[in-house]
């Protein structure tokens, strides 16, 4: 069985993943084409250590970014499904727990505000 997420190196770990399937998804890999990697995977994992463990060191506005994104590259509802389909698959490949479900849970929450607030 595998283990739970029980710190940063997990969090990175589960973001590296996620987006090696992400990327090239046919529905919503071309979110990710301009996006400076060695930036955004540190600056997300930062995010999802703050969801997951109360980490301090994220500093951003998700909202207003998606916002931003959204007026270059319209979402649809089908993104943020698709995107909370991967997101969850890839939790449940690496991780078990009580961790790994808050992590699958919060992805829920976040991905239906991101959704109503966008759109």
């Amino acid at each position: 069985m595998a283990q739970d997420i029980i710190g940063p190196a997990d969090t990175r770990a589960l973001i590296e993943r996620f987006y090696t399937r992400a990327r090239p998804d046919p529905l919503i890999g071309h979110f990710f084409t301009e996006l400076d990697w060695d930036h955004h995977i540190p600056h997300i994992t930062a995010f999802w250590n703050m969801v997951l463990f109360g980490d301090h060191t994220f500093q951003g506005d998700p909202m207003t970014a998606h916002k931003k994104l959204h007026a270059r590259i319209p979402m649809r509802p089908e993104h943020f499904s698709r995107w909370l389909e991967l997101f969850h698959a890839t939790v449940d490949e690496l991780y078990a727990g009580p961790k790994a479900e808050e992590a699958k849970q919060r992805a829920t929450t976040i991905a239906g505000v991101m959704m109503h607030k966008v759109l």
